[in-house]
């Protein structure tokens, strides 16, 4: 069972493990050890709040498919137990992040004073840079 919150979980029947084997270097041990793990976890079907699932389903993420099943494929660690552990926390970091509101903007006009300070600094460094040329005689 992998704990979001104090009151949202996930059982471990809402989450598919599959070990597959690992891309890249590895010599001969990468060829014969399935050290990688696919974490497939259905949004739709999971008993995550509504909130949790609209949210979850809104993100533009390449690991979540159309019909709602994200993928996660843990392959950074030697051993299968340690991908596991991976895979289960950059699940709950992903569920997290998307349930995070952020604060809403408000824009802002700056200062009379900050524009022309501003506006002073800019004439200074152009006359700086004017008597960076040649010298005609």
């Amino acid at each position: 069972m992998l704990t979001i919150s104090n009151t949202v979980t996930i059982d471990e029947w809402e989450v598919e493990l599959t070990a597959v084997r690992s891309q890249g270097a590895g010599g001969q041990n990468v060829n014969k050890v399935a050290s990688a793990i696919h974490l497939r976890f259905d949004i739709n079907r999971s008993k995550l709040p509504d909130f949790y699932k609209e949210r979850l389903l809104a993100l533009n993420d390449s690991r979540i498919t159309k019909d709602g099943v994200l993928i996660i494929k843990a392959q950074s660690h030697r051993t299968q137990e340690l991908n596991r552990e991976d895979a289960f926390k950059r699940l709950k970091d992903l569920i997290i992040s998307a349930t995070k509101v952020n604060k809403a903007r408000r824009a802002t006009k700056p200062s009379r004073n900050s524009q022309r300070k501003r506006m002073d600094k800019k004439t200074k460094h152009g006359q700086t840079k004017a008597l960076r040329g040649n010298i005609k005689l």
